[in-house]
């Protein structure tokens, strides 16, 4: 038992220590074994190949030295003369047999023909021109697996020294034979196919033209012209040719590298563009008659759903793949360097009709999710740019399966937590389009959408729970910052658009996502509670404006006077505030007041407008229940209690703004428990009867209401006042550029004022040894 308990114990103690280790060791051990066995497999193909090329060739030489001498037959022979006379090609036609006419493929394996070459012989030494390339080199690395295709030239000088061993190449190893654009060859024999249906004549005069514009091509060494990129657009819109669309591509991929430096040879573009009309031409063409193309060869089906089917086993599908990698990886390459709005959303528009020709191909599509999203994140772009991204993104969602979907949702939740870093009156517009656009994503595929919302907001959960229990003074920092509120926000909006009862109506079910509130709602209040302390009043606002996004679409009660009490009932608010004549606060894009704003008049007038504003749109949204007296009587009394508390003259508030918005408020609040009073004195239900209390003033119009009208009216100062404040902001930016223009011109001018007193300064210098040298 012992000895068991302790064996148990160093199996422990090994899994622990060492376990890893030797399962990492044996991993990049089998991964050394696996490269070896490609080598040497490698290395014997390529000896092999050459030593029945040469083997051939000393053949032909001793037949000719030993012409008069037959070849044994081989039925006639033993294995150990077979053996001992060398490798003999056997002739097909022996004497006193019929040979049957059946050909069949000539292995590697099969003897010499015509005469035996012995070991003592000379043997040829033959060209590397004329010697098969091989798949690989000996002294390659072990990383070099993959096989090198053959030259153009020595393919060629192959085809024509031994025509029958290019034919078995072509037919059992036809990788040895590709070189250059081998990628895209296979769509000229589409093409040629294609071309038999013309007429001859038509052809003729074609292959004509063809000819005459190759030749003036080789003499401009490869200049791409805007006659070259007309006649490839007229062939695309007449015939949609593959030729064509080959050369189409190579230009654009050139078009795309056109300012790299590239000193290998190999990447070297076959086209070179130095003029900018014909790059605007060919990018067009490229972008806007290429997926013309492969929709006339592989057209789509898409039925009602949105889901597509593409003939991914036909053979011009195959042949096509390469070329459309080609445009794809062009087209993410051009990204890169772009930055005009036009260009952009022409590039990415192109993008769009052939996503579902690249489902198959994951690599490539990860790298154009992630190029896509970097658009549609990023602070830099137009509301254009960002909106043609989302469409890519959208159409991704719709056409792909699971597994793109949820690679497309993770990656835009990524892009917009990113995108909110910074967060300013210049970046809050493209931000609050990043969450409402990206919202809708979540509704195309609701399975997918719950499990990837549940992990995201459970990590949020997660950073809320770790900076309670860690406790540090650094660790209410990842609570606090803008991309947590963003991400809460914007959980938020994708809520309150497909858990609506609207929303839920059209589909015929209850929305999955519904289950998500609770836990969201938590947050939020966990968040706005974290640190109470009047820096982070615009904070907690700015989450109670979100939940009440919810509770407005949705129809969820969500408790929000306490949190809004709290505020008021602060130090910060109890007390008169000190003058101050600083610059009023944005609530709209802060989340933390700095310190000189603290115990200001300006800050305390702001936070009072914020409350009375959340407090007037948390109580609309039941301006019409039958509760509304019962529901409003405990905040009117704390109101009234604070008013009556301020106007104390000693240790009261003395800030009349802050107390006239409060009054006005609790004013609207009686008015309308007062309207809903005289409504339900005249029902005739009890409030057990629960369909007839929620039809209570269903079709009533809220804006009718006491406090709905007063919403309405602060809404449309509020509208106003955003208004003004905007074209304030343009005014100031304005003149600052024009400051900050004329401020470059000056110190131009100074640049040269100092330049041509430097001249003078030289001249007067020269004047003076020139004197001198004349006194002398």
């Amino acid at each position: 038992m012992a000895g068991a308990k302790k064996n148990f114990k160093a199996t422990k103690k090994f899994e622990k220590k060492h376990l890893k280790g030797v399962l990492d060791q044996r991993k990049a051990t089998a991964k050394i074994k696996q490269r070896q066995q490609l080598k040497t497999k490698k290395q014997a193909k390529n000896s092999k190949d050459a030593e029945f090329y040469k083997g051939s060739e000393d053949g032909e030489k001793a037949n000719k030295v030993n012409g008069s001498k037959k070849t044994a037959n081989v039925n006639d022979m033993s294995v150990d003369d077979f053996f001992g006379g060398g490798f003999e090609i056997i002739e097909k036609s022996q004497p006193n047999k019929k040979t049957s006419k059946k050909l069949g493929k000539r292995k590697r394996d099969e003897p010499n023909e015509d005469g035996s070459a012995s070991d003592d012989g000379s043997d040829l030494e033959i060209s590397a021109d004329e010697m098969p390339v091989a798949s690989g080199s000996e002294e390659s690395d072990d990383e070099d697996v993959e096989d090198i295709g053959m030259s153009k030239s020595a393919m060629e000088a192959l085809a024509k020294d031994d025509p029958e061993f290019y034919k078995f190449l072509k037919e059992n190893d036809p990788e040895a034979l590709e070189f250059d654009d081998a990628d895209l060859a296979e769509v000229d024999e589409l093409s040629a196919s294609e071309e038999e249906d013309q007429p001859k004549k038509k052809r003729k005069k074609e292959k004509k033209q063809g000819k005459s514009n190759d030749a003036d091509e080789e003499k401009v060494d490869n200049e791409l012209t805007q006659a070259m990129v007309a006649r490839w657009k007229e062939a695309l819109t007449e015939r949609y040719s593959l030729k064509a669309a080959r050369q189409v591509v190579l230009a654009f991929r050139s078009a795309a590298h056109l300012n790299e430096d590239d000193e290998d040879e190999e990447r070297k573009q076959p086209y070179k563009i130095s003029s900018p009309e014909v790059f605007h031409d060919i990018l067009i063409v490229a972008l806007k008659q290429i997926p013309e193309v492969l929709q006339h060869h592989v057209p789509i089906k898409e039925s009602s759903s949105g889901k597509v089917q593409v003939p991914t086993d036909s053979k011009k599908f195959k042949t096509l793949s390469n070329l459309l990698k080609s445009y794809i990886s062009a087209i993410l390459h051009l990204l890169g360097t772009l930055s005009d709005d036009a260009t952009l959303k022409l590039t990415l528009s192109a993008i769009t009709p052939v996503i579902p020709y690249i489902l198959s191909f994951r690599k490539l599509l990860k790298s154009l999710i992630k190029s896509v999203v970097g658009f549609w994140s990023q602070s830099s772009s137009s509301d254009t740019t960002r909106i043609t991204a989302f469409l890519v993104l959208r159409r991704l969602v719709v056409v792909g399966d699971k597994g793109i979907r949820e690679a497309v949702l993770k990656a835009t939740y990524q892009g917009l937590v990113a995108g909110s870093r910074v967060t300013n009156v210049n970046t809050i517009q493209g931000i609050n389009l990043m969450k409402n656009s990206a919202a809708e994503l979540w509704g195309l595929d609701q399975n997918i959408g719950y499990t990837t919302a549940f992990a995201f907001i459970r990590q949020l959960a997660l950073h809320l729970r770790n900076s309670i229990v860690q406790n540090q003074n650094e660790s209410y920092k990842t609570v606090y910052n803008w991309q947590y509120i963003h991400s809460l926000d914007f959980w938020s909006c994708v809520l309150a658009e497909h858990c609506s009862p609207l929303k839920e109506a059209e589909s015929g079910k209850e929305s999955q996502l519904k289950l998500l509130i609770y836990p969201l709602v938590q947050v939020t209040l966990g968040a706005m509670r974290l640190i109470p302390t009047a820096t982070y009043f615009p904070l907690r606002f700015h989450m109670i404006r979100s939940l009440l996004r919810i509770s407005r679409s949705t129809g969820t009660y969500i408790p929000l006077a306490s949190p809004l009490l709290e505020v008021l009932n602060s130090a910060e608010m109890r007390k008169s505030p000190k003058p101050s004549t600083i610059k009023p606060l944005d609530f709209h894009v802060a989340y933390k007041a700095p310190k000189s704003y603290l115990r200001t008049r300006v800050y305390q007038d702001g936070v009072g407008e914020q409350i009375v504003e959340l407090f007037s749109e948390y109580f609309v949204l039941w301006s019409t229940n039958i509760a509304f007296p019962e529901f409003a009587l405990p905040v009117i009394v704390m109101l009234k209690r604070w008013l009556e508390q301020s106007r104390k003259k000693t240790g009261g508030n003395n800030n009349n703004k802050v107390r006239a918005g409060l009054v006005l408020l609790v004013q609207k609040l009686e008015a309308n428990a007062k309207f809903i009073e005289g409504k339900r004195a005249k029902v005739d239900f009890a409030p057990k009867d629960r369909a007839q209390v929620d039809a209570f003033l269903k079709d009533f119009e809220w804006e009718k209401t006491p406090i709905g009208a007063y919403v309405v009216a602060q809404r449309k100062a509020g509208a106003e006042k955003a208004k003004m404040l905007e074209q304030a902001r343009k005014e100031d930016e304005r003149k600052r550029k024009e400051e900050e223009q004329e401020a470059l011109e000056e110190n131009a001018a100074e640049l040269d004022g100092d330049d041509d007193e430097m001249e003078d300064f030289d001249e007067d210098d020269e004047d003076e040894g020139s004197s001198e040298e004349d006194d002398e």
